[in-house]
């Protein structure tokens, strides 16, 4: 009996989830109401609150859920220190692509400004550790260095996007990595 209640309450937090994003592709989080996502998940609204307090709390859940999701992912490789930062770039874009449409919805269209800021804390962490363990610098550095060159990222992983992926993954990674690892120096 449990399990029955277990798979119904996975089946309703996912129709709900897939109708908020369904709902944000089209407009702001602003303007969702509750009834909309109840109505285009056919449930009802006593349902939606036993899971959720709100939309704003539906849609937290979503990216916090994205986020445990992708460390999990990227934690599950292991490379070499010198090959690290271009694999883990790639294994990055993988899984973009893997939920293209809801990085479209969350990065792009009307999404949050705070998902944007949890990628790039995920991205942060994972360079910091890579970057400190190679070159000796300190923590401070580091910091700086992984937010400059992560906010650069995180704009041309939105390019890429809105230009629907015209590159590989791989191809993508090489082209980051390259403005990471050599800046302006890369177009002499």
């Amino acid at each position: 009996m449990s399990q029955k209640l277990d798979r119904r309450k996975k089946y309703t937090r996912k129709i709900l989830k897939e109708s908020l994003i369904i709902l944000l592709a089209k407009k702001p989080i602003s303007a969702i109401t509750v009834k909309e996502i109840c109505e285009m998940a056919d449930i009802n609204r006593s349902t939606f609150y036993t899971h959720y307090a709100d939309h704003y709390d539906l849609l937290d859940k979503i990216e916090a859920e994205i986020s445990e999701d992708m460390i999990k992912y990227l934690s599950s490789y292991s490379f070499t220190i010198e090959e690290e930062s271009q694999k883990m770039t790639q294994k990055l874009l993988e899984y973009i692509t893997n939920n293209k449409f809801m990085f479209q919805t969350l990065l792009m269209k009307n999404g949050d400004p705070t998902f944007e800021q949890r990628l790039m804390n995920i991205a942060q962490r994972f360079m910091m550790k890579n970057w400190m363990a190679v070159n000796h610098i300190d923590e401070v550095e580091s910091r700086y260095l992984s937010t400059f060159v992560v906010s650069g990222a995180i704009n041309v992983i939105k390019d890429w996007i809105e230009n629907e992926m015209d590159q590989s993954p791989k191809e993508m990674a090489v082209i980051i990595n390259n403005f990471a690892n050599y800046g302006m120096s890369y177009l002499d």
